[in-house]
């Protein structure tokens, strides 16, 4: 059942990542090079390099490798970039921008998912990343203002917060819509103060979690 996945990083991006539409050679690059199975639970190993979002435990998933793919190079990254992430969930996609900017700044609200992340990102020698574990709505202040802004859960509005802490001409990601639907991947663009928003494609996100 399992002989026709991926058996390796460099394989998953070969068959189903760099033949569709994803062209920047340092998306798929660290694509290649981040051991996806690190950050998949033991029980679903074996599909560590299929084409799917997997569960990583409390309701959260690792997301599809070509989503991944698609929002960061839909942020066009740029190697002096500093990156504010919301939901650091598994740690695959903060690993994958680590590989390319300056610096990610994570915010995750389940500890426990948290510190998982933290130990397996540290493990692989990343040193451009920081933690913190609190309502990713609220961003991280104290650290901006921020080039880009990806956002991995998805959200019923884009927190005005997040819109106040991205730069002067930076770039946003995030997945807009209500839980259990479709929600609609946005970009969007800061300008002297003046924001654009761009539907790129539909998506299904779990929920942005609030802090209780």
């Amino acid at each position: 059942m399992f002989d026709s996945y991926p058996k390796n990083a460099e394989e998953m991006v070969d068959t189903q990542i760099s033949n569709r539409d994803i062209f920047d050679q340092r998306v798929i690059e660290a694509m290649k090079e981040i051991p996806r199975d690190r950050f998949v639970p033991e029980k679903h190993r074996l599909l560590a390099f299929a084409d799917q979002a997997l569960p990583i435990g409390k309701n959260q998933t690792i997301s599809q490798p070509y989503v991944v793919a698609f929002m960061t190079q839909a942020l066009k990254p740029e190697p002096h970039s500093r990156v504010l992430e919301i939901g650091t969930g598994s740690g695959y996609q903060t690993a994958v921008l680590a590989s390319i900017v300056k610096s990610v700044y994570t915010v995750e609200v389940i500890k426990s998912l948290l510190d998982r992340s933290r130990t397996i990102l540290e493990s692989l020698n990343f040193k451009n990343i920081f933690y913190k574990c609190a309502n990713g709505r609220s961003g991280w202040k104290e650290f901006a203002p921020f080039d880009r802004i990806i956002v991995t859960a998805a959200s019923n509005d884009i927190p005005p917060e997040l819109l106040e802490q991205l730069s002067d001409r930076g770039q946003m990601i995030i997945p807009v819509g209500r839980q259990h639907w479709s929600q609609e991947l946005i970009l969007i663009k800061k300008k002297k103060r003046k924001i654009t928003k761009e539907k790129l494609l539909p998506v299904r996100f779990v929920p942005l979690v609030k802090k209780s």
